[in-house]
């Protein structure tokens, strides 16, 4: 149980004020740190010491205004997950804590024409068993399509559009990925073999824990306007798809890791924990982890793709229509876990930095050129998953989320680790429970849905309401799980 200082500054916003580490030493806080959640979310967030991670990002080199947490905040490796912090592109840093090892685990939304009278459950049980067929999951699985090294090499350098021209998907999909699906700093020569050959057979699957694909219905609008933009009404069947890098990014994590924390000694930099190894922006080890990083988002976007090709086919399996006639547009794909070189402002004046997301989503505003043109009278779409059997959200990203560098949660955030869920479940009685409230689960092994049981996580709607409350996001629509794969 965390117990530091955490001073309340409104409904929405508490602050570790700088003084709380290291005074008067070099491992003190340079910035003060920042958790937006409500008061009653409070004694959950304090419980595995979390802020404490907080205020330890608040001491890198570099680092900009303030370290965040976001709502669904709880303990990671070197940030907590839920962790945002930016750093000065000429003299900050860069970590590979503050963007973890499923590099670009994200969510995709896609829409349909369809209504939920259109689909009975006996419907939606062949459409999951389908999607399960057709879609490679949970652990260790392997992609339909096998990749050779060159082949592989094309998806890290070019991303969504090596997916797009081999087939999997419509070129209009690219318009409404984060980055178009590709960052174009990534360099495969940083990427060691043994993460490629993880690679290769994994381009095109779902793979396990948190991730899924769910069909889904809207229960829910709160912004007419918006969701009208976006392409959304109360009613209709939508697919949310949340998936990363698989093997490849944890891998080249975990070879990026090693090489920082030699950099660490290097450098001179010191820490208060060395899960935070780093190394300066503009160093060599810096650039190179960075570029390494861009690969993995790279996969991740071609792997989404791909999933999302495979869920068109699906639907035409079972409907018997084409994916054009179903209306299967992609609404918008964000990612998390991830860090991105962007402009913001700072006192009035516009700077670079690499603002760092671990498990928290972009939430740009209206006045962006990032987003889609579509969207620029609302703002971005913000993808929210909750956890298996509980809705999930569509917001939309505001211009007061520069306040954050336009970031805001990503999910519900686990309250208990894997291994408690496990022991204190089955995987059997969670399937049942979930069929009781009329949603057919479809999982790859029984331990899975032991450990992504709904009661093993906080509850989403607290956390998108603080995030909507403290205005980094605002409610579009919600989702209630009609059917789910899981790995």
């Amino acid at each position: 149980m965390w117990n530091g200082p955490l001073i309340k500054i409104d409904e929405y916003r508490y602050k570790i004020p700088e003084s709380y580490k290291g005074k008067g030493n070099n491992l003190k806080m340079r910035v003060p740190a920042i958790i937006y959640a409500s008061e009653e979310m409070l004694p959950s967030i304090k419980k595995d010491d979390a802020p404490e991670q907080t205020a330890n990002v608040a001491t890198l080199p570099g680092i900009i205004e303030k370290s965040m947490a976001m709502p669904d905040i709880h303990w990671g490796y070197g940030f907590p997950i839920g962790g945002v912090a930016a750093t000065d592109a000429e003299e900050g840093v860069i970590s590979p804590g503050g963007v973890g090892f499923d590099i670009n685990c994200g969510v995709r939304l896609v829409r349909t024409n369809l209504s939920i009278e259109d689909l009975d459950r006996k419907k939606i049980k062949e459409l999951v068993d389908e999607l399960f067929r057709n879609v490679p999951s949970g652990v260790g699985s392997k992609a339909k399509v096998r990749l050779n090294m060159s082949q592989l090499e094309d998806v890290l350098h070019m991303g969504a559009k090596w997916a797009i021209e081999n087939g999997y998907g419509w070129e209009e999909d690219l318009e409404y990925l984060e980055e178009n699906g590709c960052m174009e700093i990534a360099d495969a020569s940083h990427v060691s073999e043994k993460a490629k050959e993880r690679g290769k057979s994994q381009v095109g699957s779902l793979g396990a824990g948190n991730h899924f694909l769910e069909i889904q219905k809207v229960a829910e609008v709160f912004d007419k306007d918006s969701a009208k933009v976006y392409g959304i009404k109360e009613g209709q069947i939508v697919v949310m798809i949340h998936t990363g890098s698989r093997g490849c990014g944890h891998q080249i994590c975990t070879d990026h890791l090693r090489v920082l924390e030699n950099a660490v000694k290097k450098y001179n930099i010191s820490l208060p924990d060395r899960q935070l190894a780093c190394a300066p922006v503009k160093s060599r080890e810096g650039e190179n982890y960075f570029k390494a990083m861009a690969c993995a988002a790279n996969f991740a976007w071609a792997n989404r793709q791909m999933i999302v090709h495979w869920v068109r086919q699906s639907f035409e399996n079972v409907l018997k229509m084409s994916a054009e006639e179903i209306g299967m547009h992609i609404v918008y794909d964000v990612c998390h876990n991830i860090a991105k070189l962007e402009e913001h402002e700072v006192n009035g004046k516009k700077m670079m930095m690499y603002v760092h997301r671990k498990g928290a989503t972009r939430s740009f505003g209206k006045s962006r050129k990032e987003i889609p043109s579509k969207y620029r009278n609302v703002g971005q779409p913000v993808l929210i998953p909750g956890d298996m059997g509980t809705e999930s959200y569509l917001l939309r990203g505001t211009d007061e989320a520069e306040e954050t560098f336009g970031s805001t949660c990503h999910g519900a955030g686990r309250v208990m680790s894997r291994a408690e869920a496990k022991r204190r479940w089955r995987g059997q009685e969670i399937a049942r429970n979930l069929e009781r409230k009329g949603i057919y689960a479809h999982a790859a092994s029984w331990s899975v849905m032991a450990e992504e049981n709904p009661d093993a996580y906080k509850d989403v709607s607290q956390v998108v309401n603080s995030a909507h409350g403290a205005g980094l996001s605002l409610k579009v629509a919600r989702m209630i799980p009609l059917g789910v794969v899981k790995g």
